[in-house]
């Protein structure tokens, strides 16, 4: 299905496609359900596993999402047209975020021109104005095609010197060229926002951005199950001013956006499939008719999405809940919006899509993250809603096989595909 500027909001072949998510059923239940997607029709089976994160740890997952029985809600593009239409009083079902309980964890600095637009507003301390000028002068000082560089290879180290001694090291640098890569938590259990809804920016920022990425899905084990789409709402002024305002400026009401559906692998769609892809992002104004159309190729990232799982997760850092892991961006939007050199800012009611073929598409509005419906909805409501509603039950107790998934001699991080 379609938009009116030609983005798919499923994926391409999607009927042969194997999706998992989360959709808000309003009545009678009045609460978040587990669903999943097969030849185009959605089946909601809650009564047989509750979270997501739950289904992630099932030792053959594809073959049980196959053959799992569930109460059918439609076909999945009425639902995507239910979401984008809903109405406050509405009791038809609603797209949530496709995780409930993972932790929801990024990695930052991935690809080569965000790394220089790190450091560039680093060196801003928060004022866009600056960033044209600063934007020279660092490719002109540093010299060098950074695309081409290793992250922690011996040229990586020569170059890092020969930075310090110019002046020229950056925090944002050691972790885009270091060996260790950025690994920071974006949002928490539960907060993120879905397909269709509204992602918040801070009333205080005045250069802010989306950030288009794919979004693994992890379970306890360290296995890939399955791959989405995020938008990392950033903060280029607060971040900024100080590396230690990320915290603070990656975790506002809103920032975080996830969805439609979380694609399993399968003998079709694979590790490889999200280390080619492209990831269209289109930015609409709603007030000023301003418009920006780019991309993010996956290719150009200079660690292996399996390397950043395994930096995640690993002897020394376990997810008994899982997480979902934000791949990083190399497109950070520059093009001139209210002002000549003062660069991209977002506009309240900016229409946000994030799209990839074998994934669909994320489409939101942007607005201010006081203005937006808070977030309520938590682990604990969760639980109680469950329990309501007579399933809460089925939970499990605790991850299955977390602790030899990462025992010695590696991180246990691995793919998983249809091939069980």
């Amino acid at each position: 299905m379609k938009n009116t500027s030609g983005i798919s909001y499923l994926p391409h072949e999607y009927k042969q496609a194997v999706l998992l998510g989360r959709v808000w059923r309003g009545g009678k239940i009045n609460g978040p359900c587990v669903v999943v997607v097969r030849q185009g029709e959605v089946f909601d089976i809650t009564a047989q596993v509750q979270t997501v994160a739950d289904l992630l740890e099932k030792d053959h997952l594809l073959e049980f999402v196959l053959a799992v029985k569930g109460e059918s809600l439609g076909d999945v593009q009425t639902l995507i047209d239910q979401t984008l239409q809903r109405q406050p009083d509405s009791t038809s079902p609603y797209l949530l975020a496709p995780c409930d309980l993972q932790a929801i964890k990024a990695c930052g600095v991935t690809f080569a021109v965000s790394l220089l637009e790190r450091v560039i507003e680093e060196q801003a301390a928060g004022d866009a104005s600056a960033a044209d000028r600063l934007r020279a002068a660092m490719q002109a000082s540093i010299g060098t095609d950074l695309s081409r560089i290793r992250p922690g290879s011996e040229v990586a180290e020569k170059l890092k010197q020969d930075l310090i001694s110019r002046g020229a090291w950056s925090q944002y640098m050691e972790v885009g060229i270091g060996p260790d890569a950025e690994v920071f938590s974006k949002s928490q259990p539960m907060s993120a926002v879905g397909f269709g809804a509204d992602v918040g920016i801070h009333p205080d920022s005045k250069w802010n951005n989306p950030e288009p990425e794919i979004v693994l899905a992890v379970n306890s084990r360290a296995q890939v199950v399955g791959a989405t789409l995020g938008n990392d709402v950033n903060l280029r002024d607060i971040e900024g001013r100080s590396a230690l305002l990320l915290g603070k400026a990656k975790d506002n009401n809103g920032s975080c956006a996830i969805g439609p559906f979380i694609r399993l692998f399968d003998s079709q769609f694979t590790i490889d499939t999200i280390r080619q892809a492209e990831v269209r992002l289109l930015i609409e104004g709603q007030d000023d008719d301003f418009r920006l159309d780019g991309v993010s190729m996956m290719r150009e990232i200079s660690r292996d999405p399996l390397d950043l799982v395994s930096q995640v997760c690993s002897n020394t850092h376990q997810y008994p809940d899982g997480f979902m892991l934000f791949l990083g961006t190399m497109f950070s939007p520059i093009k001139d919006r209210d002002a000549a050199g003062g660069g991209f800012t977002h506009h309240t009611g900016d229409r946000v899509s994030i799209a990839c073929p074998a994934l669909g598409a994320l489409v939101n509005h942007v607005q201010y993250s006081d203005a937006i419906a808070p977030w309520s909805f938590g682990v604990r409501a969760l639980y109680r809603n469950l329990a309501l509603r007579g399933i809460a039950h089925g939970l499990t107790h605790g991850p299955v096989g977390a602790v030899g998934a990462v025992g010695a001699g590696g991180s246990g991080v691995q793919p998983v595909s249809g091939a069980l």
